[in-house]
């Protein structure tokens, strides 16, 4: 099943249990995606976002929850945090299998060796390669040093 459907089916099942907290973050998610699709309705891909894009998307409303969580702890504010926090595992239902550190590492070496990675002018390729099979499943920000360490 499409990514945009079972975020709908979801949807249509938090009304029907009145479960008010996870009807809440599946209307951000379906928010984000829309506006994404505003953006891009200018540009060649046309309208439609993919399930990629979607991936990507809800990766980047976990770190955001995950930073304003963290926030919030600092505060003093906890129970704005659990909130987060529970924003968080609602959105991570949708998404892949998070790789372990020797399945990233795996995952960098084979893609420096499958583009024939020698130096960091290579990087961007590498960088391509992970994101086209593991977008959603690994933090690129962390990936990225990775690399860096590697053909630097």
């Amino acid at each position: 099943m499409e990514m945009r459907e079972r975020i709908t089916t979801a949807l249509k099942e938090a009304m029907k249990s009145k479960d008010q907290e996870r009807l809440s973050t599946l209307r951000l998610i379906n928010a984000a995606i829309k506006d994404r699709e505003i953006a891009m309705r200018g540009t060649a891909d046309g309208a439609l976002v993919g399930d990629a894009e979607v991936l990507a998307i809800m990766g980047k409303m976990v770190k955001q929850r995950q930073e304003s969580a963290r926030a919030y702890e600092e505060g003093g504010r906890l129970e704005l945090a659990e909130k987060e926090l529970r924003e968080v595992s609602v959105i991570e239902e949708f998404l892949p299998r998070q790789l372990s550190a020797d399945e990233v590492e795996t995952a960098v070496t084979a893609a420096i060796a499958k583009v024939g990675a020698a130096s960091i002018r290579d990087m961007g390729r590498v960088m391509a390669e992970l994101k086209g099979k593991y977008t959603g499943q690994m933090d690129f920000g962390t990936v990225g040093p990775m690399i860096k360490d590697r053909l630097g």
